[in-house]
């Protein structure tokens, strides 16, 4: 099959490398460097599976920028676009995909787009509206950061947003990529494929505002966090995963996804309490841990590391950003992934241990061992040392 994957994000360029093992796969970005390095087999994005089936040279995958190049002669289009959330408009900055609809009706009018980005509830049937077409598809993907081919190659559910044959086609497609053949598998309609995604993302968002604020009880209080969470956590129905404090839930998707579940419900006027909680939730948490620093009157401040995850090179959302734009005394970051003196107007020290020696202490959404020998600096609420 000719398939065109527009944009090279983790999305789009993780499912490209794997149907490009069978299929002749053309991937567009706007982005020359990040097409030079793909073309080159060099993966723009740290992930070592991905790293290496690209450098593997097995792929029948181009890169371009050239959109008619892209587009002409496609059979299946797949949409990985970025749709970042606007806050004043409440609702996710689509253009990125319109763009892609109209370079398809362009140039392959004919050929099945599926969407991969995360869109507002209802977004695919407005679009069939807006453009009197019956070809475009929905179909969420639960990809972690910097796992994404393993969660391709291993998915928990394959969902499409089409009951008929794109639906049975592309679901067949990822099959093919996955190692798993019992993967459930779940065709819908596509208006509540778009709801799964924001449901479930909502959901982690709400489990991790959960167990943050069950550790802003336990440190204002001078209790154990870590003894009350295993505690709850050995109740089958709650679980022990998904449980480690940390300053917030962040990335490219909990914070953007969970905002606009809670625009789509203000719209229908649904009831919404807990959706509305767990936005708020994210504000007292970052508010709440500035406060703990500001308590200890510190001069200056040292951020270790802006990446959310470990073995993760992103960090667009992250938790920690929102603490130091709270915070009211000098600040320096350690983020080995950045070059240059400055990020945002603070002060980058690269060398660990001069950074410590400059820090009172040391903010780390997560705790590594090369953090140890400072462990004295450092205010984390990482209790079991997961992601």
């Amino acid at each position: 099959m000719k398939i065109t994957i527009a944009g090279t994000g983790y999305v789009g360029l993780s499912l490209g490398v794997l149907l490009a093992q069978n299929h002749e796969v053309k991937a567009l970005d706007i982005i020359e460097e990040k097409v030079n390095m793909i073309n080159k087999g060099i993966s723009p994005i740290k992930e070592p599976i991905l790293e290496e089936m690209l450098r593997s040279g097995k792929l029948n995958l181009k890169a371009t920028t050239d959109k008619e190049y892209a587009y002409t002669g496609a059979e299946l289009i797949i949409v990985a676009t970025p749709t970042n959330y606007r806050e004043v408009a409440k609702y996710f900055d689509t253009s990125s995909i319109d763009d892609v609809v109209k370079n398809a009706l362009r140039y392959c009018p004919k050929a099945n787009i599926v969407v991969k980005s995360t869109v507002p509830v209802g977004f695919v049937e407005s679009m069939r509206k807006k453009y009197n077409i019956s070809n475009i598809y929905f179909s969420p993907e639960f990809l972690r950061e910097g796992k994404s081919v393993y969660d391709n190659l291993h998915p928990s559910r394959i969902i499409v947003g089409d009951t008929g044959e794109v639906g049975k086609m592309f679901s067949e497609l990822l099959l093919e990529c996955s190692l798993d053949k019992d993967v459930p598998v779940i065709l819908m309609g596509p208006t509540e494929a778009e709801a799964v995604k924001l449901f479930a993302n909502t959901y982690l968002a709400m489990r991790v505002a959960y167990f943050n604020e069950l550790d802003m009880y336990a440190e204002k209080v001078g209790l154990n966090t870590e003894s009350i969470i295993k505690g709850i956590s050995y109740d089958p129905r709650i679980g022990n995963y998904y449980n480690n404090p940390s300053f917030g839930y962040s990335g490219y998707c909990l914070p953007k996804d969970s905002k606009q579940l809670l625009a789509n419900f203000e719209l229908n006027e649904v009831p919404h309490d807990i959706v509305e909680a767990i936005v708020k939730s994210n504000v007292s948490r970052a508010d709440f841990i500035a406060e703990q620093i500001k308590a200890k009157k510190p001069e200056t401040v040292g951020i270790y590391r802006l990446i959310m995850k470990a073995d993760s090179d992103n960090f667009r959302e992250a938790a920690i950003i929102n603490i130091v734009n709270r915070l009211n005394c000098r600040v320096i970051i350690y983020e080995p992934t950045l070059d240059g003196k400055l990020y945002k107007n603070y002060e980058l020290v690269n060398n660990l241990e001069v950074f410590s020696k400059e820090s009172d202490i040391i903010l780390a959404n997560r705790m590594t061992e090369e953090l140890t020998q400072y462990k004295n600096k450092v205010y984390t609420r990482d209790i079991f040392g997961d992601n």
